[in-house]
């Protein structure tokens, strides 16, 4: 049943949510904005996307595998020390990145320890829409919070590389964009962890893990052995794919006419439109079969990032506006199915696992995205880009072929006594 502005309301005004939900909108903020900071940075330093990409993607690729793990130990233990020893432990792996970036280490050596910086990047997306399970009842209240959760990260899935972008090109050192983000996540993951609910949470995890029946999948892959899982975790990877092509290439695309600020300032935009349309979706989301909105919301998207590469060597800015925000008007609505999809086939229990599964898919996307987008720029030109949307097509048939696995709610499982 779709929710309501009253939903909305009901779901933030909640008792105890004030607290973890600025702290999550803190420590969320930098999630894609992390990588595209990295991204031009590198590139400053070094002057080629090529090489800038590849670090970026080494990055994310870590912070895929640790959010995994993550998931399995919040899931496990609570997220209030968890995620406070990621703090302690993240703070120095940045520094050190930064210091391997100055000094413009090896290639070998920026892959690693980028790598291992995103392994202990706090994965703080699962626990915070798992929270919601003991702040709000089940029912309208619930979705509607889901929903939040899925329009506030898409926002930031574009309004953080957005800022990196502008903080890039409007300040005096390439690395200050990332420094911003390293700050937000860290400020926002330790407030987090440390608020009245959480720690509750936490309490009653371990109070509860030695008596508790898990529903929970304990085999090597876990959670995501389920079939539902896997197809709402591939629907995220496409999504990231196509959005990652899209924020490089609209800053290349920005550079090659000449106006290279113009590129944050469209990707803001990019934001704005993505909200908007992602409310009035909520309204009345289509197709109603969630088997069949995975597919075609792909579709469309990875036609429009199509259309946008092959619009950016024309060097209109107008042109590229339209069809950018156009694009743009896509984005929510997938985010916001991927976290019904994730409702729908996983356990209760395995609720932080399960979602930072599809967030890491989404995460590898615009990392892998981000990767190929370099590279085909600098071959290709602005064009090059539209590489990604067409990938995003491909993999859209291939959701339609796996429609039937998200179709109907069967495989959701009831609470297991954590919740």
């Amino acid at each position: 049943m779709p929710a309501s502005p009253s939903d909305y309301r009901a779901a933030l005004r909640a008792p105890g949510a004030t607290a973890p939900v600025c702290a999550s909108l803190i420590g969320r903020f930098p999630i894609a904005m992390h990588s595209l900071a990295t991204l031009l940075y590198v590139r400053e330093i070094e002057g080629s996307y090529a090489v800038a990409g590849a670090v970026s993607a080494s990055l994310m690729a870590g912070t895929a595998l640790g959010a995994v793990v993550q998931g399995r130990v919040l899931d496990r233990f609570g997220p209030s020390r968890p995620l406070l020893a990621l703090v302690a432990v993240y703070v120095p792996a940045v520094a050190g990145m930064i210091a391997c970036i100055e000094a413009r280490a090896a290639l070998p050596a920026l892959l690693l320890v980028a790598f291992l910086t995103g392994a202990v990047t706090p994965a703080l997306e699962g626990s915070s829409r798992a929270l919601w399970t003991d702040l709000v009842p089940a029912g309208r209240t619930r979705e509607a919070a889901y929903n939040y959760e899925a329009i506030s990260l898409e926002t930031f899935f574009v309004l953080g590389p957005a800022l990196a972008a502008l903080l890039v090109v409007g300040t005096p050192w390439p690395g200050t964009a990332l420094l911003v983000a390293v700050a937000a996540e860290v400020t926002g993951t330790a407030w987090f962890a440390l608020t009245r609910a959480v720690r509750r949470r936490s309490a009653r995890i371990h109070a509860s893990r030695a008596a508790a029946t898990p529903t929970r999948d304990t085999g090597l892959l876990g959670v995501i052995g389920r079939p539902g899982l896997r197809t709402v975790a591939l629907a995220a990877l496409g999504f990231g794919i196509v959005a990652g092509t899209a924020e490089v290439g609209v800053l290349a695309a920005t550079e090659f006419a000449g106006e290279p600020a113009m590129g944050g300032v469209l990707l803001s935009a990019w934001s704005v439109v993505s909200v908007f349309a992602g409310v009035l979706y909520g309204l009345s989301p289509r197709p109603r079969s969630l088997g069949l909105r995975l597919p075609v919301l792909l579709g469309g998207f990875g036609l429009l990032v199509t259309a946008m590469g092959l619009v950016s060597p024309l060097g209109s800015l107008l042109a590229l506006t339209v069809v950018t925000l156009a694009a743009g008007a896509l984005i929510t609505p997938q985010v916001t199915a991927h976290s019904l999809g994730v409702e729908r086939t996983a356990p209760a229990d395995s609720a932080t696992e399960a979602f930072n599964w599809v967030v890491t898919a989404a995460v590898l996307g615009v990392s892998a995205g981000q990767a190929v987008s370099g590279v085909m720029i600098d071959r290709f030109g602005p064009a090059g880009y539209a590489a990604g949307g067409v990938l995003g097509m491909v993999l859209a048939l291939l959701l339609w072929t796996r429609r039937a696995t998200v179709a109907g709610t069967a495989e959701r499982e009831p609470a297991g006594s954590v919740r």
